[in-house]
């Protein structure tokens, strides 16, 4: 089977670059292994598209089946006709509201809410018949909405089951997997019921599918589980059905096949992670990411709580890292004029080399808790990270997003990026899998 990709909602490309190994800038020139017919990215409401820019520099652009450049428009809008055929699709698309109602003269069956990218996913599909998908989401997309949880994923599921598809997925944090950030993501990977793939399964045997012979079961180990805690339950074609009534406790891994679900908790075989510290840049840093004293600091360093419900600190206090990152107790008042004490823990101010990073925001760098604060390796002192760092911690190229964007958006990518170590291990399970059809 030609490998042929259609990356959706592409970002600056870490798809691409997992699926084609791409670990040096030069890299992206040379003759790729999966061929990208068509990609597209458009951030809403932007006047300038960083990121189109950025893959653009290092890809070039793609064209429709009418000679058209539609890369950089709403997906929405986009005649799916028009996409080239392609054997995979991949993206990694928002956690939205999937719900469906009844169109209003109830002859166009279904509509689900606007703006919502699961929808061209699904039209994609249903269009272009691709054999094989490969989808990424954040992990509560397993539990949402909180008022009927599972729903959403269980559209999802549904509208799969309708077109077809045998679906698995697994909640992967990288870090466990050998990356250099403890990231969780729920991963999809769907396949057709007709591909060899498929044919090649026995679905009579679903622990083995969980445990060794699926696609996930393959590229990230899992460890052993009794066959009695897997739990499953039936879903519907019936899509409106699902968003109405459909509820479910999945866990972090499971296969949907034949309107059957089934899913376990499983637990990873964990691998020696990539640290912090070895991501660290070793030369001499630009002095601007260095945090002063006085903006570190507010009162000794190892206070690590503030109690302002007896008396409020000055503001100059409140603008340090100590105090951000800091245990802390004040008084807010809520909408309808309700006093009452707000108060969280506190989280470890220094980020330690001999450690993954945590989780990336699309923040990273601004004065926010959430922000990596590190001891340089050179100096010892104490700065943030350099947008190259955050490009190593998501597995990029150095310097990738280095096309020109200010240096708020290239952290602003990274935050909204994939681990791309974790498509490259998915890369060659997936072309095993081409290989055979």
């Amino acid at each position: 089977m030609d490998k042929t990709v259609c990356e959706l909602f592409a970002g600056v490309g870490g798809f691409r670059c997992g699926l084609n190994s791409i670990k040096k800038i030069e890299d992206a020139q040379k003759e790729e292994k999966w061929n990208t017919v068509w990609f597209s990215q458009w951030e809403p409401g932007k006047a300038k598209q960083w990121a189109h820019d950025c893959y653009t520099t290092h890809f070039g652009t793609s064209l429709d089946l009418t000679g058209a450049d539609t890369t950089n428009i709403d997906i929405s809008a986009v005649n799916k006709a028009d996409i080239p055929d392609h054997n995979l699709l991949v993206g990694g698309f928002p956690c939205q509201d999937y719900s469906v109602a009844r169109s209003l003269n109830g002859e166009k069956g279904i509509e689900g809410k606007k703006g919502v990218l699961w929808w061209s996913i699904y039209d994609i599909l249903k269009t272009k018949h691709t054999p094989f998908v490969l989808l990424e989401n954040v992990d509560r997309l397993l539990k949402s909405p909180s008022k009927q949880r599972g729903r959403d994923f269980g559209i999802i599921l549904s509208c799969l089951n309708a077109e077809g598809y045998i679906a698995e997925w697994r909640v992967i944090n990288a870090a466990e997997y050998g990356a250099g950030q403890r990231r969780r993501r729920t991963f999809i990977f769907a396949y057709k019921n007709n591909t060899n793939f498929a044919k090649s399964l026995n679905y009579n045997a679903i622990k083995n599918l969980l445990v060794k012979d699926g696609f996930f079961a393959q590229t990230f180990p899992i460890k052993d589980f009794e066959e009695k805690l897997v739990s499953s339950t039936d879903i519907s074609s019936d899509i409106l059905d699902v968003s109405n009534n459909f509820a479910f406790n999945f866990e972090n891994s499971g296969i949907a096949v034949n309107g059957k679900i089934y899913t376990v908790k499983s637990i990873s075989e964990k691998v020696k992670p990539t640290t912090l510290g070895e991501l660290l840049e070793t030369g001499i840093v630009n002095k601007k990411y260095f945090i002063s004293d006085k903006n570190l600091y507010y009162t000794d360093p190892d206070n690590t709580h503030s109690d302002e419900t007896e008396n409020e600190l000055p503001a100059e206090s409140r603008h340090t890292w100590q105090y951000l990152k800091g245990a802390k107790r004040k008084y807010r008042t809520a909408a309808n004029g309700h006093k009452y004490v707000y108060s969280e823990g506190a989280i470890p101010m220094i980020d330690e080399w001999n450690v993954p990073a945590r989780t990336m925001l699309t923040s990273e760098s601004s004065f926010n808790r959430s922000t990596h604060i590190v001891k340089d390796k050179g100096n010892g002192k104490i700065r943030l990270l350099t947008p190259m760092e955050a490009e190593r911690i998501q597995g990029f190229p150095d310097n990738w997003t280095d096309t020109g964007m200010p240096e708020k958006m290239r952290y602003f990518c990274m935050g909204n990026a994939l681990v791309v170590p974790m498509i490259a291990k998915m890369e060659k399970t997936i072309s095993q899998i081409f290989d055979k059809e």
